[in-house]
């Protein structure tokens, strides 16, 4: 088994020059960290698909209710869930055929973790993908900074 224990910069490039990525984790509820994400990518010149079994619609978007749904060009998801929820996620978006996958930090458990350390996917724990999408701005920027002089930024 291989083990991950920081997301290299290489794998994390490869996620984000992804065009067509998918959000599973947008909410009903304005201050979720999910929609900021969606937000944020969209401005970055993205194309972001909404994921939630819940919702009819996003912010203007047909929201998909399940990951199978997904059109054929999303080539990376996003997830940022309870971690119960994110393994199903990854489970599905791999029989979907998405192999760029990101497990927002606080998305993922140990038995997350663990299967993503399993498979031969591209996926991506323990980070913050708006401190990686360009352009970087305000408190993310600064952060990445941080990592940065302090040895934390993936190599």
């Amino acid at each position: 088994m291989k083990i991950k224990t920081m997301a290299a910069l290489k794998s994390i490039n490869e996620f984000i020059s992804q065009k067509n990525i998918a959000v599973a984790g947008v909410s009903r509820k304005k201050q979720k960290f999910g929609n900021s994400i969606f937000t944020e990518l969209t401005k970055k010149g993205y194309n972001v698909y909404p994921v939630n079994p819940h919702l009819d619609e996003y912010d203007g978007k047909k929201c998909y209710k399940e990951i199978a749904s997904l059109p054929k060009e999303v080539s990376a998801i996003v997830i940022n869930t309870k971690p119960a929820t994110s393994k199903v996620l990854v489970e599905e978006a791999e029989l979907k055929g998405i192999k760029n996958i990101w497990l927002q930090q606080g998305s993922a458990d140990k038995d997350t973790i663990a299967l993503s350390n399993q498979s031969n996917s591209n996926i991506i724990t323990k980070e913050c993908i708006i401190m990686y999408a360009e352009p970087v701005k305000g408190f993310h920027k600064f952060h990445r900074w941080l990592k940065k002089s302090f040895g934390n930024y993936p190599r």
